[in-house]
């Protein structure tokens, strides 16, 4: 009998090691060892609420600095109290993510099967990490590049120099849009686009329009060069073409952010800044009421910036109009009269020939383009408009009109105009009343705190080279 029991028990420890190796016993058969590349790519666009559009505190910087905004009972990011924030989160969130598509597929896993040809998802992740990297860099200066995302090869990556990381994306961009194939199956998973690759041609090409713009005062030859062959390869020509982050009103986790911070989470943190409505409303300008909420009386009411006293805004000033902020308005990331401003930005450079008469018409073309694209242009009107005396383009005063009716036109798209403003000085802004810093409107933000720990050689290189000291004040490469 004792024999027979362990005879018995033998068998059952052979049959249990041999069908789950006893630490698979409690794993599911069904369980997924990787993420498909189209859960991926859907992660990495998601992710943009939260970094750039408006769904964290952080991401709202630059509604501030730029004065699209002003802060009501809470002032504090208004007066520049905000010094160093973690950029970690953009690394392991939708950088990771969009490497690990590229790997996916160049190593032929099939978490990219039946997600979109190798090409085109091989592309559309370059050209998103180059969209994420560039405003990474923008914000931050010098940041880790060539050694990031390389999980335990590089533990403590370099930090690359702004001008080098540029020269690296306007390579990235280039052979991403070579890369895309048309002819091939589309990327799948793709919530900003839909697998639309002729539009990432676009997208690349008007981010790397932007770029060279930004070379402006540093190295206009290369700007130049890139501006042209982006323009060449094909950019933004229609605002049926405009290129936006769409938010769903059937689904609570993905809300568009502003509706989240007044009608979810009842904050009422922000009001259009008096900066902007003071500027638009002398000037009957009909994109008004759609920018901020009409109060009685039918006026908007600009709320003043930079006072450090706490204001509650409701019925007193108005928040951010319907146009932005109900659950499903989708927020702008590339736009036709974005486009056009800074054609008419290129022609003033001297970018392309043409002159203050190539200027001229790109200026008046992109502000009837942004009337249109906000559903209030008509014509008797906009022709009183552009012949406004402060509104009217002239030789001597062309690119500060050009980069300030920008600014105006690119409500709430404001990463993008705080880099205008720190590269040109346009529009004209005055630092906040209560500025906790005497230098006023900052010019970047300081690297994570834990950076000087974490990976101590290589940040105190970077502060070196951004010139000697970590704080929000040292320019970009691009704005010296």
């Amino acid at each position: 009998m004792k024999m027979k029991k362990i005879t018995i028990l033998l068998a059952t420890v052979s049959l249990l090691y041999s069908c789950n190796k006893f630490d698979d016993t409690n794993v599911s058969p069904a369980l997924l060892t990787q993420a498909s590349t189209k859960a991926l790519l859907t992660n990495a666009q998601q992710s943009m609420s939260n970094q750039l559009l408006g769904n964290t505190a952080a991401s709202r910087l630059a509604a501030l600095y730029v004065q699209h905004l002003a802060e009501g009972p809470y002032p504090a990011s208004s007066l520049y109290s905000d010094r160093n924030l973690n950029f970690s989160g953009w690394y392991t969130g939708p950088l990771y993510d969009l490497q690990t598509i590229i790997n996916y597929n160049n190593d032929g896993s099939s978490a990219a099967n039946g997600n979109g040809s190798k090409n085109n998802q091989i592309a559309v992740a370059r050209i998103l990490k180059a969209y994420y990297f560039q405003n990474l860099t923008d914000i931050w200066g010098d940041i880790p590049y060539s050694e990031a995302l390389k999980g335990k090869e590089a533990f403590k990556p370099k930090y690359d120099k702004q001008q080098d990381i540029y020269t690296a994306l306007f390579k990235e961009l280039t052979e991403a849009v070579a890369q895309i194939n048309e002819s091939e199956a589309a990327v799948v998973g793709d919530v900003l686009l839909n697998g639309n690759m002729a539009a990432w041609k676009r997208f690349a090409n008007t981010l790397r329009m932007s770029m060279a713009l930004r070379l402006s005062k540093v190295d206009a030859a290369k700007g130049k060069t890139e501006y042209a062959a982006a323009l060449a390869a094909g950019v933004i020509t229609s605002n049926s073409q405009n290129i936006s982050y769409k938010f769903l009103s059937t689904d609570p986790n993905n809300y568009n952010p502003w509706y989240n911070n007044y009608n979810v989470s009842n904050r009422n943190d922000y009001a259009i800044s008096k900066t902007l409505t003071d500027y638009m409303e002398p000037k009957a300008d009909p994109r008004l009421p759609i920018y901020g909420e009409v109060l009685a009386g039918g006026i908007v009411k600009g709320l003043p910036y930079g006072r450090n006293a706490a204001v509650n805004i409701p019925a007193a000033y108005s928040r951010i109009g319907e146009f932005f902020k109900s659950q499903g308005s989708a927020l702008y990331l590339f736009n036709y009269p974005q486009v056009l401003f800074m054609q008419a930005e290129a022609a003033k450079l001297g970018y392309v020939t043409g002159g203050d008469a190539e200027a001229e018409a790109k200026y008046k073309d992109a502000i009837k383009a942004s009337w249109q694209m906000y559903g209030v242009f008509d014509q008797a009107k906009y022709d009183t408009y552009i012949a406004l005396p402060a509104v009217a383009y002239s030789s001597a005063d062309g690119h500060k009109k050009i980069l300030t009716e920008k600014w105006v036109h690119m409500y709430l798209n404001s990463w993008e105009t705080w880099s205008d403003w720190r590269r040109t000085g346009f529009p004209t802004l005055t630092a906040a009343t209560d500025a906790v810093d005497s230098r006023g409107i900052p010019y970047r933000l300081g690297y994570p705190p834990a950076e000087s720990t974490l990976n101590g050689d290589n940040y105190k290189a970077a502060v070196t080279n951004m010139g000697g000291t970590d704080d929000n004040y040292g320019k970009m490469w691009w704005a010296k």
